[in-house]
């Protein structure tokens, strides 16, 4: 099957979007012009709003008839996930993101710093209009583990020996977090409490399997793909999945190769460390883990209603997992 995105994932929540869009666009909205600047600049730079698209779909899926409400989540949502890039991209001192020039590499890393803070401020000032204490604890709670996720990234970095079950907590703050914001929320918003839960699994599962396709692609895609620049995570040593996964199955001086690439950084070895990746069978490991983790995420859709906004839920859950063909 053939998922074609505007079709078979965007077109039931279409109208709500393009209200979503222009909400983000209210909100960015600054009496300073370099905030205002730098925040259409890193907004403008395209993706396809998985994350709020996901809050809209859970929150119809949910039974939600007016969606007012919800296309302010969603906008939320856009603007959380926004800040943690600008963020991303000054702590990784990255000059490329979405195949454009980062804020921090456009301007300087103290006035991407400071509009980061400013989105992550005026999402939450829009989340008080919501009007739902409940809805304000899960994402002041999120938004703190989403911050610690990344700490503990900047801990594992240069470690070699760093597991599995750390990589798992690493990706569950900074990637699955916001996603089962963005679905829980949906529930909250609707009062469904019985789809909260099975919202927060989806997505948890859905999460870690977007960041292990992710991790996989810095190995076997390319800069104009990926949007970034091949071989950024090497650089910047980081353990993730697919480097972890060769070192338990490699030996001798494959296996000292990957540990030293990790330990010092850089992407003087890039091509031997692909090369060890790939014949380890590293890549086919986490390929294993994206798929049971994507099976998972679908399991948990089954406690939702069967209508076409769950099926579009099922639709951009798989079509995450084909970027790896």
């Amino acid at each position: 099957m053939v998922i074609d995105f505007k079709q078979d994932i965007l077109s039931p929540v279409a109208t709500d979007f393009a209200a979503m869009d222009h909400l983000i666009n209210e909100g960015i909205s600054s009496k300073v012009g370099l905030v205002m600047s730098v925040s259409k600049h890193v907004v403008e730079a395209g993706g396809k709003r998985m994350r709020p698209i996901m809050c809209l779909l859970a929150a119809r899926a949910c039974g939600v008839a007016n969606m007012q409400h919800a296309q302010h989540l969603a906008a939320i949502i856009e603007m959380l996930h926004t800040a943690t890039l600008v963020h991303d991209d000054v702590v990784d001192e990255s000059n490329l993101r979405r195949g454009r020039p980062t804020a921090n590499a456009t301007w300087n890393n103290q006035t991407a710093v400071l509009v980061g803070d400013f989105l992550i401020a005026r999402a939450f000032d829009l989340l008080v209009d919501l009007n739902n204490i409940t809805l304000l604890k899960d994402f002041s709670t999120g938004t703190c583990e989403i911050a610690e996720g990344e700490v503990l990234q900047l801990q594992a970095q240069h470690q070699p020996d760093t597991t599995e079950e750390t990589y798992l907590r690493i990706i569950h703050g900074k990637t699955s977090r916001l996603f089962e914001l963005a679905t829980e929320g949906a529930a909250i918003l609707a009062g469904r409490e019985e789809y909260r839960e099975p919202l927060r699994r989806f997505a948890g599962h859905f999460g870690n399997a977007f960041q292990i396709i992710d991790d996989i692609l810095d190995y076997t895609s390319d800069a104009d793909t990926l949007g970034k620049n091949i071989g950024d995570d090497l650089m910047e040593g980081k353990p993730t999945l697919p480097l972890i996964s060769a070192l338990a199955h490699s030996t001798g001086d494959d296996h000292a190769i990957i540990r030293r690439s990790i330990a010092t950084g850089g992407i003087e070895h890039l091509d031997k460390v692909i090369e060890i990746v790939h014949n380890s069978g590293g890549l086919d490991y986490c390929q294993k883990r994206a798929q049971q983790e994507t099976d998972a995420a679908l399991e948990a859709l089954k406690a939702l209603p069967d209508n076409e906004y769950r099926q579009a839920l099922i639709n951009l859950t798989l079509m995450a997992l084909h970027r790896l063909q």
